[in-house]
Formats: C-alpha cells, sequence, structure tokens
C-alpha cells in the first residue's frame, strides 16, 4: 500500500514538474519560411549564437539568402553561418560534406545527378528541432546529425561500411557567389585541421576562421584550383581539403567546429571551452534545454495545435538574431575593423534595425529588456568604433542598408522603457549625429559608398529645406517619413534627459512629413526641388529602387506617420474621411503597377503589403478613430490567413524575427505603432489564455473569455478587475504584471472605443 501512495506521489509530482517546465521546442518547427520567400534556415542554432550550422542546397538567387529553399532535391553541404530571413544574402561559410567512393571535389548541377559532390535527399528523411537537424544524403547513405554551441558546431555522419569514406572541406563555397579575397587551410595532424576565410559581399570584409577537430584520424589532400597539391597548408582563391577515412557499417564520425572573426587561436579556445568532449547527444540536450528555457518566456493555452505551432515558431525566430560576435575571450572586430577587446559586455551582430525597431525590440522590451539593453549599449559600442550607428550591421561592417536611422529607435525606447545600462548623453549625442548630414569622426573616404548610404545627402535636404526632393534623391518619401519619426524619437530621448532645446529642435523636425502629403490626392508624395509634385502619379506604382517609395507604393506608405496619428487624420479630412481611405486600402485591387515591380510586396490584402514592414502598424490605425472593431477583424484575418504551420508559412521575409513578432505581439492582443509612445493597441487575442514571465520574477497574465474563431471582437478589458475599455495599454501598467481579462464576441462592440486626441 505504501508503495502504491508512493508511485501514485511520484506521478502526480513528474506531471506538476512537466506542467511547469514542458517541452516547447515540441512545437517548433523550423521549417516554416524556408518556403515560399521566408529566407529561414532550418538548421542547428542556439538563441543568438554566432553559429548557424545549416545545409545549403542553393548558392544564387533571391531564394538563396539563408543558403536552403524548401523546393530543392539536393544538398550542396553543411555551412556553418546564415542569415536568417533577410533580403540580401551572405555568409554560408565553412562547408563540411561527408561522401562515400567519390573523388568530385566540385559541386555540380542540381539538374544533372552526381555532375558533382552535392547529394539528393528526401524531405521524408529530414527532420528539424531547435539545436538539431538530421537528414540522410541519399546519394551516400549517409546520415547526417548537426547541432550547435554559442560558438561552435558538432556534426555526427553516420557512414555505412566503406575504405573511401571522406569529409570534404570547401572554403570556396560562399552564399550569393561572393568574392573569396584570402583562403587558407592547414592540416595540423591527422585529428585536426584549421583555416581562414576572407570574403567580399554584402559585408565587405568578412574574416572568419575556423578549428576543427575530428573524432577519427584522416588522410588529408589538399586542392587549390580544383588541382591536388602536396604539403599540409594550402592558400588561395579556390581551395579544399579532401579528408579520407576507414568506416565500418553505421559507424560515427564526428566533428567539431569553432568559429572566431578574431584568429586561429580564438577559435580554438572557443572549440574547446564549449566542446570539450565527444558527447553529441549532451551537445543536442543542452541546446534544446536552452531553447527551451527561453520560449518558457512566454506560455499560452490554446486547444488549436497549428496556432501554436506557429506561435512558438516566430518566437524561435525571434531569437535567432542579432548574434554574438565575440569570443570566449572577450576578443572580437570591431566596427573600426580592429581587434577589441571587451570590457565585460556581449559583442553582436546582424542588427536589422529597419525591419525589428516595429515590433522585434518592443517584444523584447517586454520579455527580456536585458538583452534588448544589451543591444543598445552594444549599438553605442559602435558608435565609438564607427563614428556613426549603424544602420545595418553584418559581421561589424557598415552596409548602410534600407533607409532611416532606426537604431535611435531601439536606443531611446529601451532608455524611455526603463532600460538605461548605458550612457545616455552620449546615445543622445550618437543619435543626433545620425539624424544630420555630418561626415565627422567616420573613419570612411568620402567617396565610399558605404559612407554615402550612412550619410546619404537626404540627410541634408531634409533639415535645410525640410523636405527631400524627389530629383535629388531616390525613396525620398520613404525617407523623409522615416526621417520625422527617428527625429520624434530624438524629440522624446531628449526632453526625458531635460534637454528641452533639443527637444523643441527635433519636434520641429518630426512634423516634416507634412511636406509630403498632397491635400488633392490625399497621398504622399514626390516634392521636386521646385516644390511641384512628382508627374506621373499611380498610387499603385512601384519602381523598385528607382522612385519615391522604398519597397512599397504611395498607398501603403501614405499611413506612417505612426508618431501622430491624430494629425494624419486631420490632414486626410477627419475621422470620416480617414475611414473611408483606409477602408479603401483593404478594399480595393491588389494590382501593383509598374515595370520593376518591388518583390517585397506581398502578402497582399488590398493594396495592404503585410510581407513587408512598412505596413505593419497600419490595422491598427483603426483604434485611433473609434472603430476599433476593424482592427480586431483585419488582425483576426492576418492571423489566419497569412501565417502557416508550413514551409511556405510566411507571407515575405521573415526578416530577422520583425515578422514573427508580429504574429507573437498581435496573437497575445496587442502591437506597438509607435514603439517609442511605450504604449501598445489591442488588437485580438488569438488563444485562451497568455502568461508571459517578467525579468522582475512578475507576470502578465491574461485570460480570454468566449474565445473561437468566430468571436473575433473584444466586448471589454478588465485590467486588475477594473474596466478599461480604451483601445490601448500603456508599458508601465502592462509591466507591473497585471491580470487582464478579455471577453469576446461574435459582433463587434462599438462601446470598445477612444478616440485618440494626442499624438
Amino acid at each position: 500500500m505504501k508503495n502504491n501512495v508512493l508511485m501514485i506521489f511520484l506521478v502526480i509530482l513528474v506531471a506538476c514538474s512537466a506542467d511547469r517546465n514542458p517541452d516547447l521546442t515540441q512545437f517548433v518547427n523550423p521549417f516554416i519560411g524556408t518556403g515560399g520567400h521566408g529566407h529561414t534556415f532550418p538548421g542547428a542554432v542556439v538563441p543568438n549564437g554566432m553559429v548557424q550550422l545549416s545545409p545549403d542546397t542553393r548558392i544564387k538567387g533571391w531564394d538563396a539568402c539563408a543558403g536552403y529553399h524548401y523546393s530543392d532535391s539536393t544538398i550542396i553541404g553543411f555551412s556553418h553561418t546564415h542569415l536568417s530571413g533577410t533580403g540580401i544574402g551572405d555568409y554560408g561559410d565553412i562547408l563540411f560534406m561527408p561522401m562515400v567512393d567519390s573523388d568530385l571535389i566540385d559541386r555540380g548541377e542540381e539538374n544533372i545527378p552526381r555532375s558533382g559532390y552535392r547529394s539528393s535527399f528526401s524531405h521524408d528523411n529530414e527532420s528539424a528541432s531547435p539545436g538539431y537537424y538530421s537528414v540522410i544524403l541519399d546519394d551516400y547513405a549517409i546520415k547526417v546529425e548537426l547541432s550547435a554551441t554559442t560558438r561552435a558546431g558538432f556534426h555526427r555522419y553516420t557512414f555505412p561500411a566503406s575504405d573511401d569514406a571522406s569529409i570534404l572541406v570547401d572554403l570556396t563555397h560562399s552564399l550569393q557567389n561572393h568574392q573569396n579575397t584570402q583562403l587558407v587551410i592547414e592540416v595540423l595532424n591527422e585529428f585536426e585541421l584549421r583555416g581562414f576565410k576572407k570574403t567580399k559581399g554584402w559585408a565587405k570584409d568578412h574574416p572568419v576562421y575556423f578549428h576543427a577537430r575530428f573524432s577519427k584520424p584522416f588522410n588529408a589532400k589538399l586542392f587549390i584550383n580544383n588541382e591536388p597539391t602536396d604539403g599540409i597548408k594550402v592558400e588561395g582563391s579556390d581551395i579544399k581539403a579532401l579528408l579520407r577515412f576507414d568506416t565500418k557499417e553505421k559507424e560515427q564520425v564526428l566533428a567539431k567546429v569553432a568559429l572566431s572573426s578574431v584568429d586561429y587561436q580564438g577559435a580554438k579556445h572557443n572549440l574547446e571551452a564549449e566542446i570539450p568532449h565527444w558527447d553529441f547527444d549532451k551537445v543536442r540536450k543542452d541546446a534544446k534545454a536552452t531553447w527551451n528555457s527561453q520560449l518558457s518566456k512566454i506560455k499560452i493555452e490554446t486547444k488549436d495545435i497549428e496556432k501554436k505551432k506557429i506561435f512558438y515558431s516566430g518566437l524561435y525566430h525571434a531569437m535567432i538574431s542579432p548574434s554574438i560576435y565575440m569570443d570566449v575571450d572577450g576578443r572580437y572586430v570591431g566596427q573600426n575593423r580592429e581587434i577589441m577587446q571587451s570590457s565585460g559586455d556581449n559583442y553582436y551582430t546582424i542588427y536589422s534595425l529597419w525591419d525589428t525597431y516595429r515590433g522585434l525590440n518592443p517584444l523584447l522590451t517586454i520579455i527580456n529588456p536585458t538583452l534588448n539593453n544589451e543591444f543598445a549599449a552594444n549599438l553605442l559600442q559602435k558608435y565609438r568604433e564607427g563614428g556613426c550607428l549603424p544602420m545595418w550591421d553584418l559581421a561589424s561592417n557598415y552596409t548602410g542598408t534600407m533607409i532611416g536611422y532606426h537604431a535611435v529607435s531601439v536606443i531611446a525606447e529601451a532608455y524611455l522603457k526603463g532600460a538605461r545600462n548605458f550612457n545616455a548623453e552620449e546615445a543622445l549625442e550618437a543619435c543626433i549625429h545620425s539624424s544630420e548630414f555630418n561626415y565627422v569622426k567616420i573613419p570612411y573616404d568620402k567617396d565610399n559608398m558605404i559612407l554615402q548610404k550612412l550619410m546619404p545627402v537626404a540627410k541634408l535636404y531634409k533639415d535645410s529645406l525640410g523636405y527631400i526632393p524627389a530629383d535629388k534623391d531616390i525613396e525620398s518619401v520613404a525617407k523623409g517619413l522615416e526621417y520625422a519619426y527617428n527625429d520624434w524619437c530624438i524629440a522624446q530621448f531628449a526632453k526625458s534627459l531635460g534637454k528641452m532645446e533639443v527637444y523643441e529642435l527635433f519636434v520641429k523636425k518630426s512634423r516634416n512629413y507634412k511636406n509630403y502629403f498632397d491635400t488633392s490626392t490625399g497621398f504622399m508624395r514626390g516634392k521636386m526641388s521646385d516644390e511641384t509634385w512628382r508627374e506621373p502619379f499611380n498610387p499603385q506604382a512601384s519602381n523598385h529602387r528607382k522612385d519615391d517609395y522604398c519597397e512599397g507604393n504611395a498607398w501603403q506608405w501614405s499611413w506612417y506617420v505612426p508618431h501622430n496619428v491624430p494629425d494624419l487624420v486631420s490632414m486626410q479630412g477627419g475621422i470620416d474621411s480617414f475611414s473611408v481611405k483606409l477602408d479603401s486600402l483593404f478594399s480595393m485591387t491588389s494590382e501593383i503597377v509598374g515595370e520593376r515591380v518591388s518583390g517585397d510586396i506581398s502578402g497582399l490584402i488590398g493594396q495592404y503589403a503585410h510581407g513587408n514592414e512598412p505596413s505593419h502598424h497600419i490595422p491598427h490605425l483603426y483604434n485611433y478613430i473609434g472603430k476599433s472593431y476593424k482592427t480586431q477583424e483585419l488582425v483576426d484575418r492576418i492571423l489566419t490567413t497569412l501565417y502557416f504551420d508550413a514551409p511556405d508559412g510566411l507571407s515575405g521575409n521573415e526578416d530577422c524575427g520583425q515578422m514573427s513578432a508580429w504574429y507573437i505581439l498581435n496573437s497575445m492582443g496587442f502591437y506597438p505603432v509607435s514603439p517609442i509612445s511605450c504604449e501598445y493597441s489591442w488588437g485580438r487575442p488569438l488563444f485562451d489564455e497568455v502568461k508571459i514571465a517578467l525579468e522582475d520574477k512578475k507576470q502578465i497574465h491574461i485570460v480570454i473569455k468566449n474565445n473561437s474563431p468566430e468571436n473575433k471582437y473584444i466586448q471589454s478589458v478588465k485590467v486588475n478587475g477594473i474596466e478599461n475599455n480604451n483601445p490601448f495599454i500603456s508599458h508601465v501598467l502592462l509591466m507591473s504584471g497585471p491580470d487582464i481579462e478579455i471577453v469576446m464576441g461574435n459582433k463587434p462592440n462599438k462601446l470598445f472605443n477612444t478616440i485618440k486626441q494626442n499624438g
């Protein structure tokens, strides 16, 4: 009897423990976004990891940005660095490919079987979960398993019996065929080799050192320009190493590979610190535990398993970037291209700021404000090193990609929300510098294209004329509107520091959006130097990188005044006119016209383009005019028709977590229209219950009653038992750890509305 009671007690204890620490990785599908134009990768990575060990199936074309596309049928090999969801490709460094009975050292062509070392594969024999990837290479009957730590990748290859098993190390391989400026492979002994790779691509100066250690001795043959060469070291722009093994049936060969941007010693130290053993399953288990720790920051309850998978897959994708760019000893390559020593703070790269300031960084201010503060402080460190805040930082390179200067939004938002572990005075200086046409302190030649992207002439015109002439710079409307928002961020940051003169100056600059609004058409339009509107004008037209808009058209950009929506309403003629125009955006034809239509305009509902970031705040604009039920309808439609648990489950590029952050926030019920406002707009919560663990041990607890697919309309909201029919909630209140009760219904409740009065 005592034994039975003990057994029952243990069962209950295990069940309770499992409930407290559920395996949320089971709901993550890393293949979401690997089809369509999502540009994600399915391989092994840990949160913010330097290494992203993943298969490459193609190297050229827009859909090769992450190296893998679900529609492909062959695998070239497994490289150690990848970008998640970007619109430009890079990385794909240090490719490994296991083989048997093959002397092929060229990748070959996908449509010509056995023309190279690449192998066919089937998705039936492929699997992925956070921190783990597996596939069978059909041409070689080899099972490949991959896992990763922060700075190292772990390979486990199960070979068939063969006296000619091999692993090809191809340093020539890179995504988008970027230029290899220097390659080195050196055999250290029969178990180890190391190498160096420097490429020039999107990142103009990208160094990668690696140190590899194998569980079984090998015989190495080195190649330069696909010709064998003697010796233990080879250098050039096209080099490879073929490592040969004798293997028994189902014998496993393991390889540990660590990276460094600094030097060979850094890579070796990273390897010894992070994988000092040969236990592959331990690394896989540790990666899984790390992911569970991060995913458990938000726990949702729903009977809809597909939506649960979309949610946790989104949370997974939102935690990949930015990535650590620092060795275990604290050394890294800085924005000044010099080897630097950290004072203790982590150093990161891959900042897709044009995308992530809208939703991902606001999400982090809730679930991981300490990490978000690290990002803000790191951006400031990059300012110290390079002379300017990055726009899109890649491998500590200024790429100058995209528009605006949204590092100021990330920094100012973090400060205003209480994350202040950085020098605020210096941060304000850095923000102001980003706003002005200012070459001072930037250590680049003035003829350098990157410098021109960091400090475009548009900044000169927006301050001197109040607008950017469309005949003087491309994407003038989009730049001008984003500059206005960025300057509003600077104004609020300055105000919080008591810098009222700076505040007044930048408030004035933040109103420059008015100069692009054409009252006769109701659209934001390109204005010429003589102050006439650019003709001809078609709001549905797109001429990618050659017109007045960035990855969009007038229909999508004319709503971008997130810091003063009430004024935008007034400019449109008031609430009724604004409402009619907003209705038209979502109801009109989705046709986009032009000879060079931007491929980023996707996920269309009318002219609303959910597949690209400039549209992401628009569904919430109804909350500003007393028509919250329309926000709820649209958010429900987007959540349920533009996100799927499938490879093509994203309507556009993942963009380093922003596309997923939109889903995460909106499915919980809220979204920031203007991150700097420190408030969130209520939408349409999808789940029955949400628990958000806060860093101070408090918890946001949201209970949704009468929730169902039909009941998409909010009937009432109670915060800590108090009725609150304002469709906005402040960051301060949210972070106090409130109990929130939302009652849903199948008909709009027009009492749940408040007309927003102030911008």
